[in-house]
C-alpha cells in the first residue's frame, strides 16, 4: 500500500511540474526550435527523479520546489518559500514591524532569485541537451568539406543558414560564461567533476559531440542505452591512445593503402573496385574483430559489397596474397564451376588473433553486383552457426555487414534486414554495420539519390545508434569501433558506423569521375591521403620517426611482391579455395551417385502419425475445430494412408529421428496459408502458450523450428538460403504464402539460389514451396512461374543423353537444381526425404498445391512409403490402358493436380481405355529414360502435353524442346511431334472472373480430348 501511495505521489507531481513548465516563458520561445521542443519539462522530470534519489544532487532552488510540491502547493506557489539567501542574524536584530517588512521584501527577492536560477540551469541543460541531439549535425564530418558543415541546410527547407544557430544558440550572456553550473545527471563531461563553468561545459560539449565524430542516440527509447553511449564518448579522456596502438594503427593504415597502391600498379587496366579514399575501412574492421575477440566471439561472419573486397581478403581476412594475384592472372580453373569475377567472391579462413591470441573464424559470403543482396544471407548464415554451436546470446559467432551508402539508403532489402534483428527465430543478437561512404552512388550526387538528411537514417527503424565519423581521423575512427563493438556484447542489437569518406577513381579504375562530378574531384585530386596525413600526425607527435614510417611501408612492399612472384608461378586456379562455407567431412564420405534410401519403417509412420494427431497432453485447451482435425488424422493412421500434411509431418518427424535439423520459415508456415498444417498449436485461454507435436516424437530427436517470418520475401528467402549454407545435415524450407510472392525474392533465386554452385562452388539443400494452381482465385494467387525456374535450370535439351547405370543420380549430380510438382503425398514425403539421402547438396523447387490439400483422391498408403519405396520421377498409367497399351489412342503427359482433372473428365467421355496418362512428378532433371519407356510402350499413341497454365508460361516452353530431342532419338514412326493443350498465350498468369476461369478449363479439357 505504501508502495503504491509513493508511486501515485509521484505521478501527481510530475503531472504538476509539466503543467509548471509548459506555463513558462521560456518554453514558449524553446518551442520555436522544433529539436527542444517540450523538451525542458523533460530535464525537470529528470531532476526530480534524481532528487527522490539524493535531494542534494539538485540545485538548492529546485530542492525547494520539489519540497514544496510534494507538500501540496501548486506549481506557481511552490516558489514562495525557497531557502533563504539572507543571514538570519540581520533579520533577528530588526524591529518587529520592519521584519514583516523585510521578509516580504525578501520573499519577492528570493522567488525572483530562484525562479532565475532555475531558468538558467534549465538553460545550460537545453544546451548540454542541444548538442547531444543535434551535434552531429555540425560535426566536421566530411574529409572534403563539402557536406559537413551544411547536412542540416540541404535536407530541412527553411532551416537556419548557420551552424551557430543550428545548435550553438543559448539564453545566457557572455557574463555567465565563467559562472559554475551542477552538471545534470544526463551528461557525463565532468568526469569526476559535478561543476563546471559554462565556458568549460561548452568547449568539452564541442569537442565531444562538433568535431569528428557525429553520435546519433537520442532517438533511442531506452534510458539505459543513452546513458551508455553518453558515458563513451562524453567521459574526459575516453579517446586516447598509447604509442603502442598509435603504430598498430599506422601499419594498417599502410597495408591498407599500399595494397591498392600495388595492385593499380600491376594491373592498370583491370577493374578492382579499389578502396582509395576509405582505406581506414581496414584498421576499423581489424579493431571491431580485435576487441570482440577480446569479448569472446570466436567467429564472423561478414557481407560486402565489391568495393574494397580484395582488400578485405588480404589484410584483414589474410587470404593468401598469391591466390589473389592469381585471379588477376586469367588462369584456367582447375576444379568445377565457372566462377565469378575476383571482387564478387569470398573465402573462410581460420587463424590466431594476433591482439588476444585466440582462434578465430573469418568468413566473407559470396556476392554478386546486386547490393545488399548478401544483407539477409550473412544473417541467416550467422544465426545458423550460432543455433548449432548452441550460442543462444550471439557471444560466440556475430556478423557484420559493410554497406555502400548509396545502396544502403536504396536498396529496399536492407529495411527488411533490419527488421529480422529482434525477431526471435532471425535475431543474431546484434549486427555491426559499416558503411563506407563516399558520397556518391556510381555518378549520383547523393542530393538526388535520398530524401533523408543521411543514407543511414534506415537505421532508426528498430533504435540502432549511428555513429558518423570522418574517414580521415583514423584513431576517431578506431574509437567508434571499439564502441560498436561493446555495444553489440552488452546490448546484443545493431548498431551502424557511418565511415564518411570519399572515393578517389571512378566509380571503377576505367571511369572518369570528372565528367559528372568536376567539382568534387577537383578537391580529390589535392587531397593528401589519410595515411600520409596520419604518418605526418605521429612524426610530429614523435611517436615514431620518417625512417620508421618508409620501413613500415618499405615491409609490405617486399611482401607484395614476393606474393607476386609465387603467382607467377602458378599455372592454374582453384575455385573451392574461394568457398565462404567449407563443409568439413561431408564431401567424399559416401559414393556420389548413390542415393541413401528414403522409406521408413511402418513403426516410424505410425509413431509419427499418432503423435501428430493426438491432442497435447495435460490441460491443454485447443480449438474445438482443431481437435476434429487431429481426429481425422488418427483415423488416417489407423486406415495406413496419409494426407498431404500428414505425409509432410511423417518426412519431418523421420528426419528428426535421424538426427536432421529441420527448419520451416516463412508467412503463415506454423498454421499454413490453407489451414493445413498447424504445427503450432495455441492454448485458447492463455496467452503465449502454443505445444509443437513435432517437437515431442522422440527423446533424443533433432530439434524442429518452425516460424512464421516478417511479412518478407526477398529477406527472408536470402535468410533462409545463408541458414541452409552451414550445415548440410539440415533440411531448411521457406514456403511463401502463395508461389507468385516469390516475384519479390526474384534476385535471391536468380544469383544464389539457381547459379550459386557454379560461381562459387556453394551447395545448399534449400527448399522453396511455392503454392501453385489455376482455381479461379485470380491473377496474384494462382502461378509459381514454373518456366522461370525451369529457364534457369542448366538442362541441355538438344542433347539426348547416355542411359547408363545410375543415369538418375548422375542427372542430380549435375544438375544446377531440382524443380518437381507432385501429384501424391507419398512422393512429397520422398522428395523431401530425398534432399537429405543425397551425398550431395541441391536446392529444391516444389510446386506445391491447394486444392490437393484436401483432395479425396490425392491420399497415399503406407505402402507407398514404408522401407523399400523412393520417389518416382513419373507416375505411369495404371489403369485399363496400361493393360492393352496397342489399342491406346492418346498418351496425355502432364504434372501436377491437372492429373485429377484429366482423369475426371476422361471417365465423363469414357475414354479409360483409350487415353493413358503419365504424370511427369520430376520436370528437372528431365527423366529422359523413364518417358522414352513410356513413348515406346505406346506405339499408336498421338502425344500431348496437357497443362492448366497459358502456353507462354508453365513448363511447355521446357517440354517441348525435350521431348522433340526425344522423339528424334527413337524416331517414333506414327509422328514426331508433341502436341499443346491448354491456355492460350497471355500477359497475365489468370483471368479474375470465375466465369472465364470455368469457360477456360472447359477448353482446356476439349483440346485435350478432342478427336478421340
Amino acid at each position: 500500500m505504501q508502495r503504491v501511495t509513493k508511486e501515485l505521489l509521484s505521478v501527481h507531481i510530475l503531472r504538476r511540474i509539466h503543467q509548471y513548465c509548459s506555463s513558462r516563458q521560456y518554453i514558449a520561445k524553446a518551442a520555436q526550435e522544433p529539436f527542444l521542443n517540450g523538451s525542458s519539462s523533460v530535464y525537470v522530470e529528470e531532476m526530480y527523479r534524481a532528487w527522490l534519489k539524493n535531494p542534494s544532487s539538485v540545485h538548492k532552488s529546485w530542492d525547494a520546489f520539489f519540497k514544496s510540491a510534494t507538500s501540496g502547493l501548486q506549481p506557481g506557489e511552490a516558489y514562495q518559500s525557497p531557502p533563504s539567501i539572507v543571514p538570519s542574524a540581520v533579520l533577528s536584530t530588526a524591529p518587529k514591524t520592519e521584519t514583516k517588512r523585510a521578509e516580504l521584501t525578501t520573499t519577492a527577492q528570493e522567488t525572483q532569485v530562484a525562479t532565475r536560477s532555475i531558468d538558467e540551469h534549465l538553460s545550460v541543460q537545453s544546451i548540454i541537451r542541444s548538442y547531444q541531439v543535434r551535434g552531429h549535425l555540425v560535426a566536421n564530418l566530411d574529409p572534403l568539406g563539402i557536406t559537413s558543415a551544411n547536412i542540416y541546410q540541404r535536407n530541412l527547407e527553411g532551416a537556419p543558414s548557420s551552424p551557430e544557430v543550428v545548435i550553438r544558440t543559448f539564453k545566457l550572456e557572455e557574463k555567465d560564461m565563467d559562472r559554475e553550473f551542477k552538471l545534470p545527471t544526463t551528461t557525463h563531461i565532468g568526469g569526476t567533476d559535478t561543476v563546471l563553468t559554462l565556458r568549460e561545459i561548452l568547449k568539452r560539449l564541442e569537442n565531444v559531440y562538433c568535431r569528428h565524430i557525429g553520435v546519433e542516440y537520442m532517438f533511442i527509447n531506452s534510458l539505459e542505452q543513452c546513458n551508455w553511449i553518453r558515458e563513451k564518448f562524453e567521459s574526459p579522456g575516453i579517446m586516447e591512445f598509447t604509442e603502442d596502438q598509435k603504430k598498430l594503427l599506422l601499419a594498417r593504415l599502410t597495408r591498407s593503402t599500399k595494397f591498392e597502391e600495388y595492385l593499380a600498379k600491376k594491373w592498370v587496366s583491370e577493374k578492382r573496385f579499389g578502396l582509395e579514399g576509405c582505406e581506414v575501412l581496414i584498421p576499423a574492421l581489424k579493431a571491431i574483430i580485435d576487441k570482440s575477440s577480446e569479448l569472446g566471439v570466436e567467429s564472423f561472419v561478414m557481407g560486402m559489397p565489391h568495393r574494397g573486397r580484395l582488400n578485405v581478403l588480404a589484410n584483414v581476412c589474410r587470404k593468401p596474397l598469391e591466390q589473389l594475384f592469381a585471379q588477376f592472372n586469367a588462369l584456367e580453373p582447375a576444379d568445377e564451376g565457372s566462377g565469378d569475377v575476383k571482387y564478387h567472391l569470398g573465402m573462410c579462413h581460420e587463424r590466431i588473433n594476433r591482439m588476444t591470441n585466440k582462434n578465430v573464424k573469418l568468413s566473407v559470403v559470396a556476392n554478386p553486383s546486386h547490393l545488399e543482396a548478401v544483407d539477409p544471407i550473412v544473417q541467416g548464415k550467422t544465426r545458423a552457426e550460432q543455433f548449432y554451436r548452441g550460442d543462444t546470446q550471439g557471444k560466440k559467432v556475430m556478423s557484420i555487414l559493410i554497406h555502400g551508402d548509396a545502396a544502403f539508403a536504396g536498396q529496399g532489402v536492407v529495411y527488411e534486414t533490419f527488421h529480422l534483428s529482434d525477431l526471435p527465430d532471425y535475431s543474431t543478437h546484434g549486427t555491426i554495420h559499416i558503411v563506407v561512404n563516399n558520397q556518391i552512388g556510381f555518378t549520383t550526387d547523393p542530393r538526388v539519390a535520398r530524401s533523408s538528411p543521411y543514407c543511414t537514417d534506415v537505421a532508426r527503424v528498430v533504435n540502432a545508434p549511428i555513429f558518423h565519423v570522418n574517414g580521415d581521423d583514423p584513431e576517431a575512427v578506431v574509437h567508434v569501433c571499439n564502441v560498436a563493438a561493446e555495444w553489440r556484447a552488452k546490448f546484443g542489437k545493431d548498431c551502424v558506423i557511418d565511415i564518411v569518406g570519399y572515393r578517389r577513381n571512378g566509380h571503377n579504375e576505367i571511369d572518369e569521375p570528372m565528367f559528372t562530378q568536376p567539382l568534387m574531384y577537383t578537391k580529390i585530386r589535392k587531397q593528401v591521403t589519410v595515411l600520409d596525413q596520419y604518418a605526418k600526425k605521429l612524426v610530429e607527435e614523435k611517436v615514431c620517426t620518417q625512417e620508421e614510417v618508409e620501413d613500415v611501408n618499405r615491409r609490405y612492399d617486399n611482401i607484395l611482391h614476393e606474393a607476386y612472384k609465387a603467382a607467377e608461378k602458378e599455372s592454374k586456379m582453384y575455385n573451392k579455395e574461394w568457398l565462404d562455407s567449407p563443409w568439413h567431412g561431408f564431401f567424399g564420405t559416401r559414393d556420389e551417385f548413390k542415393c541413401d534410401p528414403t522409406g521408413v519403417s511402418e513403426d516410424t509412420l505410425q509413431h509419427i502419425g499418432t503423435a501428430f494427431g493426438s491432442v497435447p497432453p495435460g490441460n491443454f485447451k485447443i480449438h474445438p475445430g482443431l481437435k476434429r482435425i487431429l481426429k481425422s488424422r488418427l483415423e488416417m493412421v489407423e486406415k495406413r494412408e496419409v494426407d498431404w500434411a500428414l505425409a509432410e509431418a511423417m518426412a519431418f518427424g523421420s528426419l528428426l529421428k535421424e538426427g536432421i535439423h529441420v527448419r520451416l520459415s516463412g508467412q503463415d508456415v506454423e498454421r499454413g496459408t490453407f489451414s493445413h498444417r498447424h504445427h503450432v498449436l495455441h492454448h485458447q485461454t492463455i496467452d503465449k502458450t502454443t505445444y509443437r507435436p513435432l517437437c515431442h516424437l522422440y527423446p533424443d530427436q533433432a530439434p524442429y523450428t518452425v516460424c512464421n517470418s516478417s511479412l518478407s520475401e526477398y529477406g527472408v528467402l536470402g535468410f533462409e538460403l545463408g541458414f541452409s549454407m552451414t550445415n548440410p545435415n539440415a533440411l531448411v524450407i521457406w514456403e511463401a504464402q502463395f508461389g507468385d510472392f516469390m516475384n519479390t525474392a526474384q534476385c535471391i533465386i536468380d544469383q544464389f539460389v539457381a547459379s550459386g554452385q557454379v560461381k562459387w562452388v556453394r551447395q545448399s539443400c534449400l527448399v522453396m514451396l511455392l503454392p501453385h494452381g489455376m482455381e479461379g482465385m485470380g491473377p496474384e494467387h494462382s502461378s509459381a512461374r514454373p518456366e522461370r525456374f525451369l529457364q534457369l535450370c542448366n538442362s541441355d535439351p538438344d542433347v539426348y543423353p547416355n542411359i547408363e547405370e545410375d543415369f538418375a543420380m548422375k542427372q542430380l549430380h549435375e544438375i544446377n537444381m531440382f524443380v518437381v510438382n507432385c501429384s501424391t503425398p507419398a512422393n512429397y514425403f520422398h522428395v523431401l526425404r530425398r534432399q537429405i539421402a543425397l551425398p550431395f547438396r541441391k536446392p529444391l523447387i516444389v510446386f506445391s498445391p491447394k486444392s490437393l490439400l484436401r483432395h479425396p483422391e490425392a491420399k497415399s498408403s503406407f505402402d507407398e512409403m514404408v522401407s523399400g519405396t523412393s520417389f518416382k520421377r513419373i507416375i505411369p498409367e495404371s489403369g485399363v490402358a496400361s493393360e492393352n497399351p496397342n489399342n491406346v489412342k492418346r498418351v496425355v503427359f502432364c504434372t501436377g493436380k491437372i492429373y485429377y482433372e484429366l482423369v475426371k473428365e476422361r471417365a465423363a467421355r469414357g475414354l479409360e481405355d483409350k487415353v493413358a496418362i503419365v504424370r511427369v512428378e520430376q520436370i528437372c532433371p528431365f527423366p529422359w529414360d523413364l518417358l522414352t519407356e513410356e513413348v515406346k510402350k505406346y506405339p499408336n499413341a498421338d502425344l500431348i502435353w496437357s497443362q492448366e497454365e497459358h502456353k507462354n508460361q508453365g513448363y511447355w516452353s521446357f517440354i517441348e524442346p525435350h521431348f522433340e530431342c526425344l522423339l528424334k532419338h527413337i524416331k517414333h514412326e506414327r509422328q514426331t511431334d508433341l502436341f499443346y493443350a491448354g491456355r492460350s498465350v497471355s500477359a497475365t498468369t489468370a483471368t479474375g472472373s470465375k466465369f472465364i476461369n470455368k469457360k477456360e478449363h472447359a477448353n482446356h479439357m476439349e483440346d485435350t480430348f478432342k478427336g478421340i
